[in-house]
């Protein structure tokens, strides 16, 4: 059998993770230094060893070239056991009765999650899975994940008595969050679908448009929301009405007007790219059978373009989800909030319960929307019939 490139990568990261880097650490409380704890101090008796067992077989399959479908079980397995047995380590690290003590995962488990999760996309990719198999994929992680935190099995996690000190909080920044991601990209879709067929068009316009866009991007975002602050602030001051509907110099305002502008590029860029890829031939056909411009844009044009079109959106919707973290500066909510708090308080669980759900829902997002474009293209519905 010979060895797998990846599989080498992933056996020295692993090997890394579990002979040199602590698995977990335990704090007396949230703000002192915490103890570096190994695989096997962390986790009980019984389970060091399991838990090494299932690494070892994982790296192993990992290692050579196996079937695709048995590195795919083995890296769902490593997964499943470390997701498992780091609420284990927590157990048995926290003192009976102690309900200041702080567990929280260390970078040799991080490690480890990454080097499994790799294995697993590169099984993945290996596979080809159909768009709704991966939809499918999703959907069971996101149930494990939910049986876990069902169960109360990370319940003495760090993490989660930060959540549970700050559960209404949580879901209200998280509404907050979702309503900037999605609100801005509705605004854009609404605004730079038109603006796109526009410059599709008209020849002239494309590249004034295109260029200040383009420049709008290149603003940093924290500068962004600074520049907004000010003509933001002057309307809500001198508009009647304006600050009623939630205008104002900080909040949520400048924060969804810089991501609705950051949008706008790449949802105006691919409608240009998907029109202008509509073969000619489709367009004589549709003038050939008295079609007029309004119905060849709606019956052929767009039809052929939305997969590049549905391209954009993808993007704009994963940046705007981690963009949206930013908005806390100003005072716009979202995940930000819980990230920038842990930061100030040098507390990194309070920095992950805004980190982890923030990367999460990026993920999600970019994996259905790539089986959208999967499932719209062309060649998709050609290989389907």
């Amino acid at each position: 059998m010979r060895l797998d490139k990846l599989g080498v990568v992933i056996a020295l990261i692993a090997g890394y993770a579990v002979a040199a880097a602590p698995f977990a650490t335990f704090r007396a409380n949230r703000i002192v230094a915490g103890e570096p704890q190994t695989l096997l101090a962390a986790l009980p008796s019984w389970a060091g060893p399991t838990l090494l067992a299932v690494i070892a077989a994982a790296v192993l399959v990992g290692l050579f070239r196996t079937p695709s479908t048995l590195r795919l079980a083995a890296s769902f397995a490593a997964l499943a056991a470390l997701l498992l047995l780091i609420g284990t380590a927590a157990d048995h690290l926290t003192p009976p009765g102690n309900t200041y003590a702080r567990v929280s995962p260390a970078s040799g488990f991080w490690l480890l999650l990454f080097a499994f999760a790799l294995l697993a996309a590169d099984a993945l990719t290996r596979l080809r899975p159909t768009p709704p198999l991966r939809i499918l994929v999703l959907v069971l992680a996101g149930a494990f994940l939910g049986f876990v935190l069902f169960t109360g099995s990370w319940d003495r996690l760090s993490i989660l008595k930060e959540y549970s000190a700050r559960a209404d909080s949580f879901w209200a920044e998280a509404s907050k969050h979702v309503t900037l991601a999605l609100g801005s990209l509705a605004a854009a879709v609404i605004v730079g679908i038109p603006l796109g067929v526009l410059c599709h068009r008209v020849q002239k316009l494309r590249a004034a448009v295109l260029n200040v866009l383009n420049i709008v991007q290149t603003i940093p975002s924290i500068a962004l929301f600074g520049i907004l602050i000010a003509p933001l602030g002057w309307i809500a001051a001198h508009v009647p009405g304006a600050a009623d509907i939630g205008i104002k110099g900080i909040g949520m305002a400048p924060a969804f007007v810089a991501l609705f502008l950051y949008s706008l590029l790449p949802v105006v860029a691919n409608t240009v790219v998907g029109l202008a890829g509509v073969p000619v031939q489709a367009n004589d056909a549709a003038r050939g059978v008295g079609m007029t411009e309004r119905q060849r844009l709606f019956r052929v044009e767009f039809p052929l373009a939305f997969p590049v079109i549905l391209t954009g959106v993808r993007i704009v919707l994963v940046q705007n989800i981690g963009l949206a973290t930013i908005a806390a500066l100003i005072g716009g909510g979202g995940f930000g909030v819980f990230v920038f708090q842990g930061i100030g308080q040098t507390a990194m669980d309070l920095v992950l319960l805004g980190a982890v759900p923030t990367v999460l829902l990026a993920f999600a997002a970019a994996i259905i929307l790539d089986a959208a474009v999967e499932l719209s293209s062309p060649f998709h519905a050609r290989t389907s019939a």
